[in-house]
Formats: C-alpha cells, structure tokens, sequence
C-alpha cells in the first residue's frame, strides 16, 4: 500500500472538476483521452507497429509532451528505422505484463544515458499506457521519478512536511500500478465508475500542473507559460495541446525548425553522416 493523503487528492479531484467547467467538463477531457488512446492503438497495437511509419511516429509523438520537444533532432540524425524497431521489441509479448520492466529497461538502455535523452523513458511509457490503458498505468517521470524523488506520488503522499518526507518506493510497474489502483479506489469514492484510466490521468496531471504553478522552478514556469486558464498545464502534461485544431500544426519541431503538420507525408530531412 502506498501512504497517500485523502485530503489532497479531494482537494485535488475538486479543483479539477471546478477548472474543467469552463471549458466542457471532466467528460470532455476524458473523450479526449480515449481517442488518444485510439490513435496509438490503432497505428501501433496487434502488430502494426512493424509498419509504422515515420510521418506516424511524428503524429503520434506530438501528442507526448516530453517527446515532441526532443525527437524531431534525434530523427533528424539518427533516422527513424532504429527507433521504430526498438518500439517494436518494447511492444513484443506485451500481453505479458511480468515482463514489462525488462522491456521497457531494455527500451530505454538501447539509447545514450543522459540528460538529452531522458524523453524515452516518457516515449516507453505513454506508448504502452495508451495502447493499454487498462492494462499498463502511466509510468511517465512526472508521475515519480525514484532517482530524484520527484513526481505526482510525492505531491500526494500522506506526510506532515512533503518536502522533507523520505519516500521508499520504486518507479517500477508494480509501484505505478498500485498508484494507479489506489488511484481508481479514490475515484469511485467520488462517484467515478466509468473510464476510470483516464480519469486518473486527469487527476495525477492536475496534481502536477499544481506543482508547476505552485512550486515549480523559474525553468519549469518558463517552459510552461503561467496562464489564466487553470487547465492548461493539466491538457500540456496530458499531450492534449498537440494540434492548432485549425492548421493542423502541431507543437513537435522538425530538425529544420518547422512544426510538423498531423498527417502530412512531410518527413524530418535525415543529417547526412559525415
């Protein structure tokens, strides 16, 4: 069992219910959740992900936040056939949740270990959270990062000064998905019955856009530009800001500096190697 505080996920629950009102509801969050979850299913589950392409990747990579910022560069010098046939080894057997760990540990150690490539873990776990959402929980950094004791789980966890609270649980499956189903317990007591995965993406994402306003580093602020609209953080950490809905461009930067447009042939221009 996790120590989780009561208090500050009802709080939590009933900011986000209050912030979603103007702009359609939980409801409409959580059906922008389920067709993500459709997107990502359809190009990469049973297999397709054998026949991915690049200009896929790219649609489906604008709606991961952590991702989109990173991944145009590494295509454009690394090229995309590596990185498709890492995702399909991760994808391999995925039925088989007792070996999820080794696969996404092995996923994300295919790749240079360090600052410049901490995407992948969050490229790893959306692409498995969203292909699944009822099998494999959220095992993004921002919901907890073990190494440096950051994430939605210490923003919730039952202690008289978090800040200082001493945290003992890994980032491992078994610790996302016992969040996750503390999580759902939590949500029922609220009245939530139904689509309870993405509802839990709502909340741990509300949590943690919370943070950023509240506490976050003037970095972090930067990156996520202060705002009036209380959902905004919540709908960036979520990948819901992909796409100007009347352009089709999305926030993912090619290596030229262009914005990727969702479903255009356009692809990244490959560096040539020297």
């Amino acid at each position: 069992m996790l120590d989780l505080s009561g208090p500050v996920l009802r709080r939590a629950f009933e900011h986000l219910v209050k912030s979603a009102e103007p702009t359609g509801g939980v409801e409409r969050y959580v059906m922008a959740l389920a067709l993500k979850a459709s997107l990502f299913e359809e190009m990469l589950g049973k297999g397709r992900v054998a026949e991915l392409t690049e200009m896929e990747f790219l649609d489906l990579a604008a709606f991961i936040t952590p991702v989109r910022r990173k991944v145009g560069s590494y295509i454009g010098e690394n090229g995309f056939e590596a990185l498709r046939s890492r995702l399909e080894r991760l994808l391999a057997g995925w039925s088989d949740l007792g070996t999820v760990d080794t696969r996404l540990q092995d996923f994300t150690g295919a790749f240079p270990d360090d600052k410049a490539h901490r995407w992948v873990r969050d490229l790893g776990a959306e692409v498995l959270h969203f292909i699944a959402p009822d099998r494999y929980p959220l095992m993004c950094r921002w919901v907890w990062d073990a190494r440096v004791k950051t994430g939605v789980l210490r923003e919730i966890w039952f202690s008289d000064d978090v800040a200082t609270a001493r945290i003992a649980v890994d980032d491992d499956f078994a610790a996302f998905r016992m969040l996750s189903t503390e999580l759902e317990e939590f949500l029922t007591t609220q009245g939530v019955f139904r689509d309870l995965p993405f509802y839990t993406d709502l909340l741990m994402s509300h949590v943690y856009a919370d943070y950023i306003n509240d506490r976050g580093g003037s970095l972090m602020r930067a990156e996520f530009a202060t705002s009036s609209d209380p959902m905004l953080h919540t709908r960036r950490m979520l990948g819901l800001d992909a796409v100007d809905t009347e352009t089709g461009r999305t926030r993912l930067k090619l290596i030229d500096g262009t914005a990727h447009v969702l479903g255009t042939p356009k692809g990244i221009s490959h560096q040539e190697n020297s």
